[in-house]
């Protein structure tokens, strides 16, 4: 009786030999090469480490406390040999500051290095700013948004209100409320926010440009004597008495002051923070007033003190009548633009008292309410000088309307945008009269027909320099589709068969 023969005896060359897993606990297994290789490794990361390099230690290196068998945990990390200061050069280079983020994932060091070159920040996490860790992530940091971190919201929100001054995640309560959708109790005490300001302040003192909000006299002062190269600042629910802490930032230049946000939040700014902001910030260049409520005292304070300003814009104005006249004692402005006014001057007063700006060269005008004529042909009046005349999607402007910009005698350029009330003869009376005009700009008034156009107008167009000239959105989907048989009845259909 035979007996069957050992499995592991027979030998089968057509089955292919079963790798056996090597592991350095078998010293008779052990590639010599591999061991080598991994020692001489181990030797090169030792001397790094007692070089004296500054260089922080990499995850992606190997730990020199341990021996691990995988060899794709010893493989070499090629860029532990490199200097901080050669990887900043080459991640200087990356033209997407975004890829910078995804960059600071892959290590320790990367991340210590990338947050040395991201200078612009949006905080939406308040606890990341008290603990510190903001100052030592961002070193460098040249500008910040505080603002989204000062509001208290739901960690999983998802209503997210965007407007042109602020962009916040909402809880979902303020749905149920009425009013404004940042109530006073979702914003963050001022004791809070200064507190935090100096912790900003005391690690980050190359900032230029800050967002803050409900932020108290103490805090911008801290602010002011910390960061001495702050130019430009944006200022959220904050009143009167608080700008008195703005009065030490010497070199502040650029000033956006939010009082009043429609349907968001509401807080009071008055002449007498115009008068204390005007004493203070004598070389403000820009500043930016929304929602302030005001009166001519608060202008003129302006126009007085703050003799190097450029440009003045005033969005969502609550003024008082009579305010435009003090527009006069702003000697070098050059640029005013008026947004989102539901109002231009309820009661401008006499003509004599008007004035103007002499160095005034441009007037914008922006989703403005333009149906008090009186308070429209003050405001020309008191900016007769301009040079070009900007007015886009104003409500009310017609023809008798716009008859009050042929005060503008040395006007040379003129964009009208959505001006629908305004028609080819009212904008022919004032054009004509206009001898110095090379530039004009008409879209989307579709009361200004191309039939309508005289010889006299033809005749100016041809002497102008530029012109852009699509009245008549109607008029010239019509003529596109001519031909085409598309829009008439029984015509051709764009659906598909």
């Amino acid at each position: 009786m035979s007996s069957s023969p050992d499995k592991n005896s027979i030998f089968d060359p057509s089955k292919p030999k079963k790798k056996r897993h090597w592991s350095w606990s078998d010293p008779d297994r052990v590639d010599p090469n591999e061991a080598l290789k991994h020692v001489m490794l181990k030797m090169r990361l030792h001397s790094l480490s007692n070089s004296g390099s500054t260089t922080p230690h990499s995850e992606s290196e190997p730990d020199s406390d341990s021996f691990s068998p995988n060899p794709v945990s010893t493989a070499p990390d090629f860029t532990a040999t490199l200097s901080d200061e050669l990887l900043l050069n080459v991640f200087g280079r990356i033209p997407d500051a975004k890829q910078l983020f995804s960059n600071s994932l892959v290590c320790k060091r990367w991340c210590v290095l990338c947050g040395k070159l991201i200078q612009s920040i949006k905080l939406f996490d308040w606890e990341f700013l008290e603990s510190g860790r903001l100052s030592y992530r961002f070193p460098n940091l040249v500008d910040i948004n505080i603002v989204p971190a000062s509001i208290i919201f739901e960690r999983n929100s998802g209503i997210l209100l965007s407007t042109k001054s602020l962009e916040v995640y909402l809880n979902s309560g303020v749905l149920e409320t009425e009013g404004s959708f940042v109530r006073k109790e979702d914003i963050l005490d001022s004791e809070a926010i200064d507190k935090g300001v100096r912790i900003l302040a005391e690690g980050c003192r190359n900032l230029r440009r800050i967002a803050l909000m409900n932020v108290s006299e103490e805090g911008l002062s801290c602010l002011a004597e910390e960061c001495e190269l702050l130019q430009e600042m944006e200022l959220h629910y904050s009143g009167d008495f608080a700008l008195r802490g703005i009065t030490k930032c010497q070199n502040l230049q650029i000033l956006k002051l939010i009082g009043r946000l429609s349907g968001v939040y509401d807080s009071v700014v008055s002449d007498i923070g115009m008068t204390i902001l005007a004493q203070g910030c004598r070389r403000l260049l820009k500043l930016e007033l929304v929602g302030c409520e005001g009166s001519y005292d608060g202008i003129k304070a302006i126009g007085m003190c703050c003799q190097m300003l450029e440009e003045l814009t005033f969005c969502s104005h609550r003024m008082e009548g009579g305010w435009l006249s003090a527009l006069s004692y702003c000697g070098n402005l050059k640029i005013l633009r008026l947004e989102s006014c539901m109002c231009i001057d309820e009661n401008p007063g006499p003509d004599e008292y008007l004035g103007a700006c002499p160095m005034l060269e441009e007037l914008h005008m922006s989703r403005c309410q333009m149906r008090d004529k009186e308070g429209v042909r003050a405001l020309f009046m008191v900016c007769s000088n301009i040079r070009g005349l900007v007015i886009e999607d104003c409500w009310g402007m017609d023809n008798n309307v716009f008859a009050a910009a042929t005060v503008f005698r040395a006007i040379r350029s003129l964009s009208l945008e959505g001006c629908s009330l305004l028609t080819t003869e009212g904008l022919e009376s004032v054009v004509l009269s206009w001898k110095e005009l090379d530039r004009l700009k008409v879209i989307a008034c579709n009361n200004v027909r191309d039939s309508e156009i005289t010889p006299e107008l033809a005749t100016l167009f041809s002497l102008l320099k530029e012109l852009k000239w699509r009245p008549d959105s109607r008029s010239l989907l019509a003529a596109s589709l001519a031909g085409t048989g598309i829009g008439q009845k029984g015509g051709r259909s764009l659906r598909r068969k």
